[in-house]
């Protein structure tokens, strides 16, 4: 898939709390194709201690509207500058980069999709083109606590929503691998993103099952272009690979977790 270096202008920002911003982007021509799991490299402008550019995870794309949604994390200098951004302010996006998630061979499959803090993001875009298959994703989300789940109201358009909070305040209490669903159901291709400790149990989980799992890695990855080796992922089939040009997304089966 062609890589594109844009400038593109600034739609919308929505602060959804005070740690969490959705960066809307369009362009004047039709933005290149991009699958869910593919991720942007941006440039922060304006920004004295951020030089390199910053990895975000496509959050999602309406092709009617022409609009690529990022999901930012507000935690640095650099996606703090991001958060500052305005109404028709240019955003320079190098697009698409990256391995994204397998979409399921038909719809009669089910397909779990499980998010833990920011890692939530591309699995809205994941969810809408399974939607868009004819098939209902079910999204198994967790957050410490009520106040930090992300986006709620987006998923339950797009399929079933289970949640899991640390503290009980909403859903059920624990971790995800501890919901009910788990032990009710069974599922056809797990696809999770999130805190590693979160996805690593979750593909214990899938392995003990037998059911496949992709995992979407959240490596440094300074250049998007598997030349600066920030990224670099030990799998126990090819040795070390550049997680943001054969991944993000992995079947966790490769991962020596």
């Amino acid at each position: 898939m062609k890589k594109q270096c844009l400038d593109l202008t600034v739609k919308d920002v929505r602060h959804i709390n005070e740690k969490y911003v959705q960066i809307i982007l369009t362009d004047s021509s039709a933005l290149p194709p991009m699958q869910p799991g593919q991720f942007v490299e941006v440039r922060v402008d304006d920004s004295p201690t951020t030089f390199l550019r910053r990895p975000i995870s496509i959050n999602d794309v309406d092709v009617a509207l022409n609009e690529l949604h990022l999901l930012v994390a507000c935690i640095g200098d650099g996606t703090r500058r991001l958060s500052k951004l305005k109404q028709n302010d240019t955003l320079n996006v190098m697009l698409p980069l990256g391995k994204g998630f397998t979409l399921p061979a038909s719809k009669e499959k089910k397909h779990l999709l499980v998010g833990g803090g920011v890692g939530v993001a591309p699995l809205l875009y994941l969810g809408r083109k399974i939607k868009e298959m004819g098939a209902e994703p079910t999204f198994l989300l967790g957050a410490r606590s009520k106040a930090d789940l992300l986006m709620i109201d987006d998923f339950k358009k797009l399929g079933r929503v289970c949640v899991t909070t640390e503290d009980g305040s909403e859903g059920e209490k624990g971790f995800v691998t501890n919901h009910s669903i788990l032990q009710k159901e069974q599922f056809d291709l797990i696809s999770t993103c999130g805190p590693k400790p979160m996805m690593v149990a979750v593909s214990r989980y899938a392995a003990g099952v037998g059911i496949e799992c992709e995992v979407s890695l959240e490596n440094k990855m300074a250049c998007g272009l598997g030349a600066c080796l920030c990224c670099v992922e030990k799998t126990n089939d090819k040795g070390n690979i550049c997680v943001c040009t054969e991944g993000p997304v992995i079947n966790a089966k490769r991962l020596e977790w």
